[in-house]
Formats: C-alpha cells, sequence, structure tokens
C-alpha cells in the first residue's frame, strides 16, 4: 500500500502543530519531518502528541543535512544520522532520510556506506539516500556530494527519488527509477522545469505535474511493481506567504495527482490479475 504524506518542509518557517494541521486538512495519509534548529521537530514527546491530536502518523524522519542544519545533533555526520534514527523508533517512523555527505566531509563520506548498512541492520529503519545534484560553476560541474550525488552508485539498499534535485542534475526521474529498481522505497513528490544538462535551475520543488519531470509516469511504474513505501509531498508554498487556504489548495492538487497516477495503475494491475485467474 503507497502512503501519501506530506513534508514538514512544504511549510518549513510554520511551526510544527501548523504542518501537522494543514497535513490532515489536506488529506494526507501522515507526515515525514525534517529535523531543523526548532526543538519541537526533535522532541519526541511533541511530535507524539501532535501526531495523535491529527490523527496523522509519522512517516519518516529527514535527518538534519542541509547547510541551515549544520549544528543541529553536532557536527559529526554520523551522529546526525545515529539520532535522527533513534527519534524516528521513537515516534514510530519506518524510514530515515539522508542526503549524501557533502566531498569536504571527507570522514563522513568515506565512512557513510557503512554507517547507512550498520546502523539499518541494528535498528531495523530504513534509511534512504535522497538523490542530489552536481552544482555549477562559471559553466562547469562540480560534484559537491561523495561519494556520488546518484545514490544509485553506492552500496546502499534503499533510496529516496527528489524529482526537483533530478530536473537540477540534469536526468529523468524515470531513467533513475528504473535503473534503481527495487531499492527505490521512498519518494519526495514534486517537479522540476528541466530534464536537460544544460537547462539548469534553482531547487524549485514545483508541484507534480507543473514541470518537465515525468512524475506521473514514475507514480503509475510504482504503482505497477506493488510500491509499498511513501509519497511524501516536498512542494515549494513560500509563495502562499500567510494565506493558508492558497497553501492548502496546493497541498490537496498534490494529493489528488499522487492518488490519480497511483490508483489508476494499481487498477489496471488489479485488472489484468483478474482476467489472468479467469482465464486459468
Amino acid at each position: 500500500m503507497i502512503s501519501i504524506g506530506m513534508g514538514t518542509t512544504s511549510v518549513l518557517h510554520r511551526r510544527l502543530a501548523d504542518a501537522f494541521h494543514l497535513a490532515a486538512e489536506a488529506g494526507f495519509d501522515g507526515v515525514e519531518i525534517m529535523v531543523t534548529s526548532d526543538p519541537d521537530t526533535r522532541d519526541p514527546r511533541v511530535i507524539k502528541a501532535l501526531s495523535a491530536r491529527y490523527g496523522m502518523p509519522v512517516l519518516s524522519i529527514h535527518a538534519p543535512v542541509l547547510v541551515l542544519t549544520t549544528f543541529v545533533y553536532g557536527l559529526d555526520a554520523r551522529v546526525k544520522l545515529q539520532r535522527s534514527v533513534e527519534l524516528a523508533r521513537h515516534v514510530g517512523a519506518s524510514t530515515v532520510v539522508v542526503h549524501p555527505p557533502f566531498r569536504w566531509q571527507v570522514i563522513a563520506a568515506r565512512g557513510f556506506e557503512s554507517a547507512v548498512r550498520e546502523l539499518t541492520e541494528a535498528t531495523g529503519v530504513t534509511i534512504a539516500v535522497e538523490n542530489m545534484f552536481p552544482v555549477t560553476v562559471r559553466g562547469r560541474d562540480r560534484e559537491a556530494y561523495a561519494p556520488s550525488w546518484n545514490p544509485g552508485d553506492l552500496a546502499v539498499d534503499a533510496l529516496t527519488l527528489d524529482f526537483s534535485h533530478a530536473a537540477l542534475a540534469g536526468v529523468s526521474s524515470l531513467d533513475l527509477a528504473e535503473q534503481w529498481g527495487d531499492r527505490l522505497r521512498h519518494v519526495h513528490l514534486c517537479d522540476g522545469s528541466s530534464v536537460e544538462p544544460n537547462d539548469r535551475v534553482f531547487d524549485e520543488h514545483l508541484l507534480p505535474g507543473r514541470g518537465a519531470q515525468p512524475v506521473a509516469e514514475v507514480l503509475q511504474l510504482l504503482a505497477r511493481r506493488g510500491f509499498d513505501g511513501a509519497l511524501i509531498a516536498e512542494i515549494n508554498t513560500r509563495s502562499c506567504g500567510s494565506d493558508d487556504s492558497r497553501r492548502l489548495a496546493l497541498l490537496r492538487e498534490t494529493v489528488q495527482f499522487a492518488r490519480e497516477h497511483t490508483a489508476t495503475r494499481s487498477r489496471e494491475v488489479a485488472a489484468q490479475r483478474r482476467s489472468l485467474v479467469s482465464d486459468r
């Protein structure tokens, strides 16, 4: 069964309670919490109370790997990941999302794959490594992440696909989904305006279907595979400002898009199976 959740990144700079409220109002199945400098995002008591209040389970935890969260959980990348996994276990989340280390984090990069494997084996929490992108400097691509921006190149078992990041990398998210196969366990649902390597833009996180990435095709592929992970809406709603009615409309559009393109394909697969049974 595919769960459709809302990432708190969709409403950054809002209180955590606001995120749970909007997720419930928009019809999501649960939430993904980005660990930030907001202490509520790191407090399992607060998170569990909000989860119970709004009937929104915590589907996943996003480790504090952004530049803005450099000092959250300390500077040691392995400790950051370990504490994120501990938080996930406390709040009942089955998955932790993490980015590959930055290239200048030499020690963290060297032990990243083994850390992911060891923590997964020790805790049973799925650690899904997210695709990132090269950084273009003076017209030339520079690898900002190590061992690679493409987690498909890494010796890890679970991967997260972000459509906006695929656009920045100038690759098709459908190509990534096909290459990764069953290692694709988690999705950040959004869109990007490019699939061409020379057409770089900023990290847009558009609503799914409003960009150039083959988002619908990827969701249909996952439904055919019997994907049982989570689709987490990670859309940019900053333009809404304080207008939550407009923000809610964008979130509901995202939920509808996800349900339409997973349910349609699921119904087709079910019909094919019924046909095969009746022919026997």
